[in-house]
């Protein structure tokens, strides 16, 4: 059991990344429904109101936090369907 999860790290790793990816992109295109722009403000841009920097940290987090929870668990059920084991 213990190599097994040695082995899915690997595997947890690169789908963090795809979600990573993932959800920088549906950021960049929720970002552009949200205020009409292109780029999302960053927390030192002085020439961003304070409300418009943390609505786009909010809305980052969020998208960030739903798309990492989707992947890992895509990943464990599929990896339950190929090994028969749960990863954790």
């Amino acid at each position: 059991m213990k190599a097994f999860r040695i082995a899915y790290k690997p595997v947890g790793l690169a789908l963090g990344a795809v979600g990573g990816m993932l959800a920088g992109a549906a950021f960049k295109q929720t970002w552009k429904l949200v205020e009409g722009e292109g780029d999302a403000p960053d927390a030192l841009d002085e020439d961003r109101p304070w409300r418009q920097i943390l609505l786009a940290a909010a809305v980052q987090g969020a998208i960030f936090a739903v798309v990492k929870a989707a992947v890992e668990r895509s990943g464990a059920q599929a990896t339950r369907r190929v090994t028969g084991t749960w990863p954790a």
